[in-house]
């Protein structure tokens, strides 16, 4: 039996934790590793040894939650770890019941706020980072080499399509945040097949990824400002702000903004007199050296 989800959050995090975070001694006999023994946790979280052994090697599914709540303070998660260590250990009590979800769907009222927001860059995500929809700006900011009508994953963009690479400046640090974002998305819905099947693309394509997935870090993208490199106006600073979507709560609404009277709003107003589809295409081709733009392939408009 493999350890599962739960097994490998909970290694993964004792791995993390070196001795002297907890009033450890560094060094001492037969230590080969610098994170915490089974043992060394299992006495701070004031459980017996072979009990946590078994829930981290998949073979206990019944932790209450006092037992949790030990468990979590010895390994010292924050808010959201704690979260994806509950939804975790609920998973393991249920039997999985893989089904095809239903396509993603965008609200009128949604599509309206879209429109409404003319002035910022700004996009529509599913629960998978699939675009819904995004507004002419947002999509000249961060897709401007694909045609307006396509659909991408920004998941399998980051990883894959070598524009999106390019385009932040701090790539790494984005890179992060997408992946600890979709660790919490895998914790609430772990039996989403389309969700393995983006998992399993991008471990078989991407080292990055592996590394990072391998990691178990967790943490919601909210608000973030990142540089981007842009190819056609440039540097541009933006805040990426994410906001729920009422009606439609896997669902997210994506704003880029920038501080008033900064020369990345000049950018920005720039970018949006340029942004026709034919025109943009063509300046980030000329920005480029390239001809002809090859995105990753897109998801269809309703995965």
């Amino acid at each position: 039996m493999t350890a599962g989800p739960l097994g490998d959050f909970l290694h993964a995090r004792r791995a993390r934790l070196r001795p002297s975070d907890v009033g450890l001694p560094e060094a001492g006999p037969r230590r080969r590793v610098a994170g915490l023994r089974r043992e060394e946790l299992a006495q701070l979280a004031g459980v017996s040894v072979s009990y946590y052994t078994r829930l981290e090697q998949g073979l206990s599914r019944g932790a209450s939650a006092e037992v949790l709540d030990a468990i979590a303070r010895a390994l010292q998660l924050d808010t959201h770890e704690r979260a994806h260590l509950d939804r975790l250990a609920d998973a393991s009590r249920r039997t999985p019941q893989p089904r095809r979800p239903r396509p993603e769907k965008l609200a009128d009222e949604t599509r309206d706020l879209l429109r409404a927001l003319d002035g910022v860059p700004a996009l529509v995500l599913g629960r998978r980072t699939d675009v819904l929809a995004w507004n002419t700006l947002g999509h000249a900011l961060l897709a401007g080499h694909l045609d307006l009508a396509q659909r991408p994953n920004l998941s399998r963009m980051l990883f894959l399509d070598p524009h999106c690479r390019e385009l932040y400046a701090d790539w790494k640090r984005k890179a992060r945040a997408v992946v600890g974002n979709l660790r919490i998305t895998v914790g609430k819905h772990p039996d989403d097949p389309l969700l393995a099947e983006l998992i399993g693309e991008l471990t078989m394509k991407s080292p990055e990824f592996v590394s990072l997935w391998r990691d178990h870090r967790v943490s919601p993208c909210d608000a973030d400002a990142y540089e981007l490199r842009h190819p056609v106006v440039g540097r541009v600073t933006v805040t990426q702000q994410t906001l729920s979507v009422a009606r439609s709560p896997e669902q997210v609404l994506i704003v880029c903004t920038t501080p008033e009277g900064s020369a990345s709003a000049e950018a920005l107003t720039l970018l949006r007199q340029l942004s026709g589809p034919e025109q943009l295409r063509t300046a980030t081709a000329a920005a480029t050296g390239s001809t002809s733009v090859r995105p990753c392939p897109p998801d269809a408009p309703d995965r």
